[in-house]
């Protein structure tokens, strides 16, 4: 998240070196030192991790979903073959996980 918070509050960056707040060096294209301010950088650190948090229902959602063979499977079943066992199972597995993993 370091490097990720100093680039989208430093857009003149381009190498970053080091893995802490305290020792961290930013350079822009020149290679000249850029000054980071560390608590501009903590809060976009904050910001940042609280947005990842925030996702982690779509993260686990996406994992626990029905596979996109299965999606197929069924449709076509549904569709061509007039059978809509698998589909109504797949629509079932779906709205599980939507029910299992509420949006935060």
């Amino acid at each position: 998240m370091l490097h990720r918070a100093i680039r989208e509050l430093y857009t003149n960056v381009v190498v970053i070196y080091g893995d802490t707040v305290e020792d961290v060096v930013a350079k822009d294209s020149d290679m000249k030192e850029v000054t980071l301010v560390a608590d501009d950088i903590n809060a976009k650190i904050t910001e940042l991790e609280t947005e990842y948090d925030n996702l982690q229902y779509a993260r686990d959602r996406a994992a626990a979903y029905p596979s996109t063979k299965e999606f197929m499977e069924a449709y076509t079943e549904k569709e061509i073959g007039e059978d809509s066992t698998k589909w109504d199972a797949y629509v079932i597995k779906y709205n599980k996980v939507r029910t299992d993993n509420p949006k935060g």
